[in-house]
């Protein structure tokens, strides 16, 4: 898989007319959806380039990403005569750039595209490392490629334009990135005021995060070994996410892998030695910030059946997870019994109030 470059803006503008003159690409196209098309695009600029680029919006939300908005791309490319020369530059948060990404790498049979990610999330989260796909059949990312932007443009004006949710919603990942790194990050992460956030300390811990995701996937592009340190929060947290969308309440992405770590963090704590005073503190941090999920045990069962279609399962029937023995302590390829399972889900409920 080819490397992408990350850079952190000083002037995007510029950043992205660099990023543009590295391809000989015959026509341009800008994706965005219904939000980042009227909050984000006048802030990429009026160049020449940009004005002639052929623009591509699809609805906002989750519940977007799916085939039908996929064949809408597809379509607005082949009538606008995309070629494997074409460029296409994806404006928006983790569906925009996850589905955008996905329909330029199969869109004959793949041409280049560039992200340029308006959340927090997909800053730190699905912007960077390749991955792309759609949700189908009701569940997360079911389909989808490995397939790297050419550059990721990543530039902390556009939080600005955020609400509090969706900022929380990134900040769970970068949590995530703090527990499997090192202890002082983490210390970082859980001192912030998501109340009043300083944006330039905000800048700094986000160039952070995904210096810890890039290094992760260099080593692991496919994801055979250390990459699943990133799945940490996921097994649980897609079955959160999957359980919402089908009671056609969904839930943003960072969330559902907040409340996943409060369950896999106490996996770690009882399977390998996860320290009490850490778990505790982390699972108060997301209990104050994020709230709870609404479920109780007659649900179990339906959710244990979302983690058995998890893609990072290795044989059928067996939930494999991301476990810590401390911070920065990856333990990959870890399973759960579904008894062990069971009891992660009540001590959520009994946690989290």
């Amino acid at each position: 898989m080819s490397k992408q470059e990350v850079i952190i803006c000083r002037s995007l503008q510029e950043d992205l007319e660099r990023a543009l003159d590295a391809h000989a690409y015959d026509k341009l196209f800008i994706l965005t959806d219904e939000h980042t098309r009227r909050l984000c695009l006048p802030l990429v600029g009026s160049s020449e380039r940009i004005r002639q680029a052929v623009p591509i919006c699809i609805g906002a939300g989750d519940i977007h990403k799916n085939l039908d908005t996929l064949a809408h791309v597809w379509t607005a490319l082949s009538n606008q005569g995309a070629t494997r020369h074409s460029l296409l530059i994806n404006l928006g948060g983790g569906m925009v750039t996850d589905l955008g990404g996905f329909a330029a790498a199969t869109f004959k049979r793949g041409f280049a595209y560039i992200n340029i990610p308006t959340t927090l999330l997909s800053m730190v989260d699905a912007a960077v490392g390749g991955k792309t796909g759609i949700n189908f059949n009701g569940l997360k990312n079911e389909i989808g490629a490995f397939a790297p932007a050419s550059s990721v443009l990543i530039d902390c004006q556009f939080l600005k334009t955020l609400d509090r949710q969706n900022l929380l919603s990134g900040y769970a990942e970068m949590l995530k990135h703090g527990l499997i790194s090192e202890e002082g990050h983490w210390a970082e992460l859980m001192t912030l005021d998501m109340d009043h956030p300083d944006y330039g300390k905000l800048q700094q811990l986000v160039g952070e995060s995904v210096q810890i995701k890039e290094r992760i996937v260099a080593q692991d592009p496919f994801e055979q070994g250390i990459r699943k340190a990133l799945n940490l929060g996921h097994t649980i947290g897609h079955a959160f996410e999957s359980f919402a969308l089908e009671r056609e309440a969904p839930v943003l992405h960072g969330y559902a892998v907040a409340w996943g770590m409060v369950c896999e963090l106490y996996l770690a704590h009882q399977k390998t030695g996860f320290p009490t005073d850490k778990m505790r503190q982390t699972v108060q941090f997301i209990k104050e910030n994020y709230g709870k999920l609404a479920f109780n045990c007659r649900d179990y069962d339906r959710l244990y059946e979302f983690m058995k279609h998890d893609k990072k399962n290795a044989a059928a029937g067996m939930i494999n997870f991301t476990l810590l023995g401390g911070i920065g302590d990856i333990r990959i390829n870890q399973t759960a019994t579904k008894e062990e399972i069971n009891e992660a889900l009540d001590f959520y409920c009994e946690t989290m109030g």
